[in-house]
Parts: structure tokens; C-alpha cells; sequence
């Protein structure tokens, strides 16, 4: 099924608050916790795989659309300081961890990872090398802003091992990038594309926002033609967060104006119709991929994962994060890092790992956390495969919920048989309505958390 041939005022009607689910609980459900121990001695008790998470939260000017955690400034010595505390942390995180298991993934988020000169590189590079193991097909990734680019840094970043990447463009349109404090020509696109095919990446992902300020359907056309033209293996399709209430800069936005949510639906319909017809496939919630992509094919083996950076190939993994406002997890739950750059300091100076929050997981939790996830991966549930999965006979356990589902199940999103359901291709574009629909929690939760609009 085509966007465009989904209503309006279905959208309408589904368009509401809800989590992204790149965790279970989210991460706006975790609470300051009296103790951690429990945590930790989980992630160093288990023969897990590692997948390595590092924040590198510095940007020399601010986007206003940004969500994310960031430090705004032009002092690239402040990265030299910050390596110094990354250090500390790898030191105190294999003292209490350990460092036997093998790494099979590592990502640079940010902030923009490349506001760190190449030297700067080349040393963060030796730190993580000289304390972790990487098996030989392990997966290293990094988010880039083409603006703060040259081929010094990606060579480093070759060195290290990186071998995929993602690059936001957000939206070619002058005007539009403007409005949201981004300049960034198409040029500058291209160069950066061909920059990472001669380093061989493996993998180059290109990240789209809609809903922006003065975006309209031919204006974001003319993006999405330039962006397919580059031939990234993955594009990320995300629809804006306005979320002021945690990101004050977003504000400003307001003056310019945001599209209405019939703009934004018109937008949502045209970008994945053009997407599709332009051979890439749809995932699910914001990622398309080619069709000989490992997203793709995961998904078809209902191999697919999701974590915090979204769909993934690696499973059974502990996330152990590191940086300001990282979020580690492993089979006992998450706990994230202090956000303020004084507080994480303070804690290292301590010889403490900087936490400031944590989630420790029921077996309710990894029950609805494994019912949503592979709902959200496979677009599919099989109950009998589950309930052994779990220990749990996940239809008697799941039947308050199963009724939530029937409003939806008349509207088309989804169908029910004896043995499990599967997400309608309709369906597919409200599947957070659908997953929503087993967190316990929700209700009780939307009166004191905020969540961006599903569609």
C-alpha cells in the first residue's frame, strides 16, 4: 500500500504521544536509583557480546531542530579534556566489568563526532584498541556532519576501523535551512559521499527530517530526488520532534512557523511513496533500506534488533556507553550517565562511574520488551514462539492488552488469528500505536512524561 492512499483522518486519529521504543522501558521512565551494583555485576557476570557506545557531544554551531545532547563551541581543545575523562571512565568501566568479551559493534553518536581533529581521532583510536577485543566482522560506526569534514578525519576514522557511516542532510532547501540554522549545499553532499566510497565504507546511511519550517511537497521532492541520486545504502526518514519542553532552542523554530499536521501528513505521504518507488525498502517507523541491505535481509530471517541508535543486526549484545548522558544496558536493565559536564567529572575524579539514572527490569518488563520489539522488527507476532521464548503463555498473560488492539484491528492496521497477529501494510505506519498498546505503564506515565507525536 501506498502513504498516500491512507487516510487522513486515520493519521488523525492515531497522530498522538507515544514512545519510540528503541528500549523497554523508554528512557524517560528511568529514575535516579540508590543503588547500581546490581546493574553493573549483571553486565560482568554474563559471556555477552559488546557493543560500545560513545558520545562525543561537542558541535561548533547549534541546529535548532536538534534533540540530542550537545556542547556548542568552536574550542576543539575541549575535546583533548574530554578524551582525558573517556579514559577514566574506560578504566573504572573494566574494573568493575572486565574486558574479556568480545566487541561486535562500536558507534560514535554526538554531537558531531567529527569536531575531533584527526590526531584527536587517532588517540580516542588507541585508548579503545588497547582496552577492548573486536571480533573480525565487528561493526564500527559514526554519525558525520558534512559541514566539519575533511579527508584528515576520515582517514583516521578508516584506521580505527570504522567502516559505516551516517551523514545528515535533513533538507537541501535554502530556505529551509535557514529557518533551522543548517547550511549545507548539495555540493558538500556529494563530496562527502564520495569521500566515504574511497575510503570503502561499507555501509552509508543519510538522514532526512520532515515537518521542518517552510518545507512543502515539492521543496522535499527536490531533497529526497538529490539524496536517492547519492545512492546511500540506508536513509533515515525521521519526522520532527518538536520537544521545547526538553530542548529550549526548538522555540525558535515556532517563530518561523512549523507545518500543520495536514502539511506534515502530506510530506509523510509523498517522501515514503517516492522513497518505495525509488527501489528502497521500508523497515518500519523511519528507516528504508536497499533490498540487498543487511536491515532487510534481517528483517526477513526475523533476525532484526532494535536498540538505541534503532534497527540493528546484533543481537544478545550489552551496550556499555560512554560520555555524558549515555545509556548502557545489559539483561538486567539500563543506566545512563550524568548529562552535566561538571557532574560527570566530579564523579570520575571520585573513581565512580558518572550514573545518574538506571531502570532495573522486571520479568513483566523483558516480557512486553520482547513482545514489542519483535512486533516492531518482524511487524508480526507468533505466540507459540514467544511464550517459549519467554517461559510465559503469552496469550493468558497478554489478554487484557489484546483487547486494547481491537479498535485498531477494525481500522486495518493489524490482523488476529489463532496464534498470533501481523501488522497490515497499513499497519506498518502506526506501529508504535500498535506497540503502545502493551506498555502497562503508559496511561500512568503520560500524566508526568511528554512524548513526541507517533505520526
Amino acid at each position: 500500500m501506498k502513504a498516500s492512499e491512507i487516510s487522513f483522518d486515520l493519521i488523525k486519529k492515531y497522530s498522538q504521544p507515544g514512545p519510540r521504543y528503541t528500549s523497554y522501558p523508554p528512557a524517560n521512565y528511568f529514575t535516579e536509583l540508590d543503588d547500581y551494583s546490581a546493574l553493573i555485576a549483571a553486565g560482568r557476570d554474563n559471556p555477552n557480546p559488546i557493543s560500545l557506545y560513545f558520545h562525543l557531544p561537542f558541535c561548533e554551531t547549534l541546529c535548532w531542530f536538534c534533540g540530542c545532547h550537545t556542547i556548542t563551541t568552536k574550542d576543539r581543545s575541549l575535546a583533548d579534556d574530554y578524551i582525558d575523562l573517556l579514559e577514566q571512565e574506560i578504566d573504572l568501566s573494566r574494573e568493575q566489568l572486565g574486558s574479556q568479551n568480545k566487541v561486535t559493534q562500536l558507534h560514535f553518536g554526538g554531537g558531531t563526532p567529527n569536531f575531533l581533529t584527526a590526531s584527536q581521532l587517532d588517540r580516542l583510536s588507541s585508548i579503545i584498541h588497547d582496552n577492548y577485543t573486536f571480533t573480525n566482522d565487528a561493526e564500527l560506526s559514526v554519525e558525520l556532519d558534512p559541514r566539519r569534514l575533511n579527508r584528515e578525519q576520515i582517514d583516521s576514522f578508516a584506521r580505527m576501523g570504522v567502516n559505516r557511516a551516517s551523514f545528515g542532510v535533513q533538507d537541501c532547501d535554502t530556505t529551509v535551512q535557514r529557518a533551522i540554522h543548517r547550511t549545507q549545499p548539495e555540493a558538500m553532499n556529494v563530496e562527502t559521499m564520495q569521500l566515504l566510497r574511497d575510503y570503502n565504507f561499507k555501509s552509508v546511511n543519510v538522514d532526512l527530517i520532515y515537518g521542518l519550517p517552510k518545507q512543502t511537497c515539492d521543496s522535499f521532492e527536490k531533497t529526497i530526488d538529490h539524496v536517492v541520486s547519492l545512492k546511500p545504502n540506508r536513509i533515515a526518514l525521521f519526522n520532527y520532534a518538536h520537544v521545547p519542553w526538553m530542548r529550549p532552542a526548538q522555540k525558535l523554530l515556532e517563530r518561523v512557523g512549523l507545518p500543520s499536521a495536514e502539511q506534515k501528513i502530506e510530506l509523510f505521504h509523498m517522501s515514503i511513496d517516492q522513497l518505495t518507488a525509488c527501489g528502497y525498502v521500508y523497515i518500519g517507523m523511519d528507516h528504508f533500506a536497499l533490498p540487498d541491505d543487511e536491515l532487510v535481509i534481517a528483517q526477513q530471517e526475523k533476525t532484526l534488533q532494535r536498540n538505541f541508535q534503532g534497527y540493528s543486526t546484533h543481537a544478545n549484545s550489552d551496550i556499555r556507553a560512554f560520555g555524558i548522558s549515555s545509556i548502557s544496558s545489559n539483561q538486567a536493565g539500563y543506566y545512563q550517565n550524568e548529562k552535566n559536564m561538571t557532574q560527570y567529572r566530579q564523579s570520575l575524579a571520585n573513581k565512580k562511574l558518572p550514573l545518574c539514572k538506571g531502570y532495573q527490569l522486571t520479568q513483566d518488563d523483558r516480557i512486553r520488551g520482547t513482545v514489542i520489539s519483535r512486533l516492531m522488527c518482524d511487524l508480526a507476532i507468533n505466540f507459540s514462539e514467544l511464550s517459549l521464548a519467554t517461559g510465559t503463555d503469552l496469550k493468558a498473560y497478554l489478554g487484557d492488552d489484546m483487547k486494547k488492539l481491537q479498535p485498531l484491528i477494525d481500522d486495518g492496521l493489524l490482523s488476529k488469528n489463532s496464534d498470533g497477529l501481523k501488522v497490515s501494510p497499513t499497519g506498518r505506519f502506526f506501529i508504535r500505536n500498535i506497540a503502545m498498546c502493551f506498555d502497562n505503564s503508559l496511561e500512568a506515565a503520560r500524566e508526568k512524561l511528554r512524548f513526541s507525536n507517533t505520526v
